[in-house]
């Protein structure tokens, strides 16, 4: 990610901090945030592997005909490779995009529903996977139904539209091997936020210029560790 790019996301984040700010505390929106920026990556990863799949037929993920005979027989192809292969699925109609998309109508912009159940969709493909657990509450944190994104159910919802298109403007580029935007973003909100959200958020962050260092040093004058001890997960890896 170039310096350029990096700056537009860390504007974007931004942005969406300050419509949550004074609503919630810094640990509260950085989770929320933090959530939606995944649903997106999850979304944006399952789009590019089904096209992927779908390629030998020339059909594009977001063109199959939900509810349909044949539509459906692709969605099951997909589903059976894709939970194999990254854990999940997603319709097309549960992309981030496509729900971004129906927040950003003017008049029929309800999405909160919608998302309350894609989210919890998401877990429910893994189970029986080999990946349940690694999904088992993941979205615990973003409570859409909650009074401090809204007082009302259409203020919730316009605040979680208007997030969600702030995000939807963002290209994560999966397909650039070099580039790690969750990454990014993920290390950008956790030192943001890090310092006012007390020992919570900051206990469990270290700055990446002290990792840098760290694994210098531990590295020096050899090609390769077979162990290396994380002490804030008491154990060691290999």
């Amino acid at each position: 990610m170039t310096d350029a790019q990096k700056k537009e996301l860390e504007k974007a984040l931004w942005a969406i901090a300050n419509d949550l700010r004074g609503k919630m505390d810094a640990d509260e929106f950085r989770d929320y945030i933090l959530g939606f920026i995944f649903f997106k990556y999850l979304s944006e990863r399952i789009h590019l592997y089904a096209n992927s799949i779908l390629k030998p037929d020339d059909i594009e993920f977001t063109d199959i005909r939900e509810g349909t005979d044949d539509g459906d027989e692709y969605l099951d192809a997909v589903r059976a490779e894709a939970i194999d292969e990254l854990g999940y699925f997603l319709k097309p109609s549960e992309l981030f995009a496509s729900i971004a998309e129906r927040g950003n109508r003017k008049g029929d912009n309800f999405i909160l529903d919608d998302l309350t159940r894609i989210l919890e969709n998401i877990q429910k493909s893994t189970m029986g996977a080999a990946s349940e657990e690694d999904f088992n509450h993941l979205f615990e944190d973003m409570d859409l139904g909650s009074t401090k994104l809204g007082r009302t159910v259409s203020e919730r919802n316009d605040l979680i539209a208007k997030i969600m298109t702030r995000l939807d403007g963002l290209d994560f580029r999966l397909a650039d091997i070099n580039s790690d935007v969750l990454g990014d973003a993920y290390e950008y909100l956790i030192g943001k936020f890090a310092s006012g959200a007390g020992k919570k958020a900051g206990e469990f962050y270290t700055p990446q210029q002290v990792s840098t260092i760290l694994a210098r040093i531990v590295t020096t004058g050899r090609d390769r560790l077979q162990n290396v001890y994380d002490p804030t997960r008491a154990r060691c890896t290999s």
